[in-house]
C-alpha cells in the first residue's frame, strides 16, 4: 500500500500544487470573512503598521475584497496566477509592516512564520501556476481541442 502510494506521489506530483493552491485558496477566503466580522480590530492593525497616504479603512477594505475574491479564485484554479499575484503585496505588507515589528517583542502574535509560509507559497503558486485540477487548465485543454477541430 505505501509503495503503492509513493509511485503515484511520485507519477503525480502536480496534484500536490493543486491541493495546496486549493487549501490556500479556501483559507484566504475564511481569512477574508473572520477580516468582515472584525473589521474594527483589523483597521487598528493596519494603522499601527502604517498606510501611508491611504486610510486604514480603505486598505482593511482592500484586503478583504482581495482575500475574498482571490482566495475563490485560487480555490478553483481560475485566473490563478492574477488571483496569486495580487495577495502578494497584502501577505508583503502584513509580513513587514505588522509581523516583523512584532517579532521578537512583548506583543508577538506568532503569525510571523504563518505568513511568511503564505506568501511563501502565492510566490510559488504565481511562478508555477495552477496544475491539472483548475479552471485554468480545463479551458486551456478545450481551448486546444477546439483548435484541433475548428484550425484557422
Amino acid at each position: 500500500m505505501q509503495k503503492k502510494l509513493l509511485n503515484w506521489a511520485h507519477t503525480h506530483p502536480d496534484v500536490f500544487v493543486d491541493v495546496i493552491r486549493m487549501y490556500l485558496g479556501v483559507a484566504l477566503f475564511a481569512k477574508a470573512v473572520q477580516f468582515m466580522q472584525t473589521k474594527n480590530q483589523l483597521m487598528d492593525v493596519i494603522q499601527q503598521g502604517g498606510t501611508g497616504v491611504l486610510g486604514p479603512a480603505f486598505v482593511a477594505h482592500c484586503v478583504i475584497l482581495a482575500h475574498l475574491c482571490g482566495g475563490l479564485f485560487l480555490a478553483l484554479g481560475l485566473a490563478t496566477r492574477i488571483a496569486a499575484l495580487v495577495q502578494v503585496p497584502i501577505l508583503a505588507g502584513a509580513l513587514f509592516l505588522v509581523e516583523l515589528p512584532r517579532w521578537g517583542a512583548a506583543e508577538f502574535s506568532g503569525n510571523f512564520e504563518l505568513t511568511a509560509l503564505v506568501l511563501y507559497l502565492l510566490v510559488v503558486i504565481t511562478l508555477f501556476g495552477p496544475g491539472r485540477l483548475s479552471v485554468d487548465a480545463w479551458l486551456e485543454r478545450k481551448a486546444k481541442e477546439a483548435a484541433v477541430k475548428n484550425p484557422a
